[in-house]
């Protein structure tokens, strides 16, 4: 079996940081996505119930939707 060079250590060495990170890039991103994605969802659903309230001329369900979508908003910087 053949030894292994001090610079082939450090390329390969060097080459698995450097995959290591491309995947934290990878899994930071898809996180990301997957939150936008849940908070685009969730903003439609209230956005839905908000517009119903609105239909029915209830003030009080109207108020506390929005505030909800308020704190949502404050929560993911929108």
């Amino acid at each position: 079996m053949k030894e292994k060079s001090y610079t082939e250590l450090m390329k390969l060495g060097a080459m698995k940081r450097a995959r290591m990170k491309e995947n934290f890039v990878q899994d930071l991103y898809i996180d990301m996505l997957l939150s936008e994605i849940q908070l685009t969802v969730e903003k439609e659903k209230l956005l839905q119930k908000i517009d119903s309230a609105i239909d029915c001329r209830d003030k009080k369900t109207f108020y506390l939707l929005s505030n909800e979508l308020n704190k949502i908003n404050k929560r993911f910087g929108t």
